[in-house]
Parts: structure tokens; C-alpha cells; sequence
């Protein structure tokens, strides 16, 4: 799954217009055009990297934009901003904190995410969710697979889309 794939199909599934999208890019500190946005939501073949058009960092950018958008700016407890985190450092990692963030800006609890993969036909235990969602350096830490977040994508897709 390529970065692209990820910000289509949330698109997809909460429904959001290309205006939303430049705005909640704006939100996580990066400004894009509109060509730019026509580039990134245009499907990539299979064979091209899997940044192509929207590097990590911009995919995280997006994400954490995503944050921002549904849940409001975070403040620490003097009620200053706290700026988000950029977390990840290797590709392999990248379906895990996307999982995390959609998490956090929908407010989704590990049950909700449990519920979303049953809804697109996969199930995953509460253990395998916990090593997922944990921090890279735990020893119980797992790679999230494609298959992880394209589930939990596509049951968004179909709680909030299916008519």
C-alpha cells in the first residue's frame, strides 16, 4: 500500500472534498497546490515507490493535519501548543502510526478498531492490536502489515459510507 492509498481511501471513507483535504495538509504545517492534490489522489501503478507523490513525511504531515482537524490543536497543561510528532523513521513503521493517529483524531478505542476490521471481514485479537499500537522500541512491538490498515480502512469505509 502505497502513501497515496492511505489519504485516498481516507478521503473515501469520512468523506472529505479536495478543500477539506488542503486544509487539513494546512493544518499539519504543509501547503499544497491543487495540482499537487490532483497528484496525490490519483492512483499509483504498482510497480512505482510508494512515495511517489506524497513523501512520508508529507503522509504524516496530512496525518497529524488529520489530528488537528477532528480533535483540535493539543495543549500541554500551562496551555501552551504542543507541536505533533513526527514518528516515523523507517518505512516499515508507517502503517503503524497511521493506524495510531486515526485512532487518536477519531477517537476510536481498541474495540472500535477491533469492530472496523470485523465489518471488512478480518479479525485481529486484542493482543495483536496492543503489540500494533505499541511504541517501536517495546519488546512486544509488531510491524503492522498492509493488510492491518487496509481493513481498518475499508471498515470505515463501510460504517460510514454504506447507505
Amino acid at each position: 500500500m502505497n502513501n497515496n492509498d492511505i489519504v485516498i481511501r481516507l478521503r473515501y471513507a469520512l468523506n472529505l472534498s479536495s478543500t477539506d483535504l488542503r486544509h487539513i495538509f494546512s493544518l499539519g504545517n504543509l501547503e499544497i497546490s491543487g495540482a499537487t492534490l490532483d497528484k496525490i489522489m490519483t492512483k499509483q501503478d504498482a510497480e512505482a515507490s510508494f512515495d511517489q507523490h506524497l513523501t512520508t513525511h508529507d503522509l504524516e504531515a496530512f496525518l497529524n493535519g488529520l489530528v488537528v482537524y477532528k480533535r483540535g490543536i493539543k495543549k500541554n497543561a500551562r496551555g501552551q501548543e504542543v507541536k505533533p510528532s513526527f514518528d516515523i523513521t523507517e518505512p516499515a513503521m508507517i502503517n503503524n502510526v497511521a493506524i495510531k493517529k486515526i485512532k487518536i483524531a477519531l477517537h476510536y478505542t481498541s474495540e472500535d478498531l477491533q469492530e472496523l476490521m470485523e465489518l471488512a471481514g478480518d479479525q485481529i485479537s486484542k493482543g495483536e492490536l496492543s503489540a500494533v499500537l505499541r511504541r517501536p522500541d517495546h519488546r512486544n512491538y509488531r510491524p503492522a502489515g498492509d493488510r492491518y490498515l487496509r481493513k481498518i480502512l475499508k471498515g470505515m469505509a463501510l460504517k460510514y459510507r454504506s447507505n
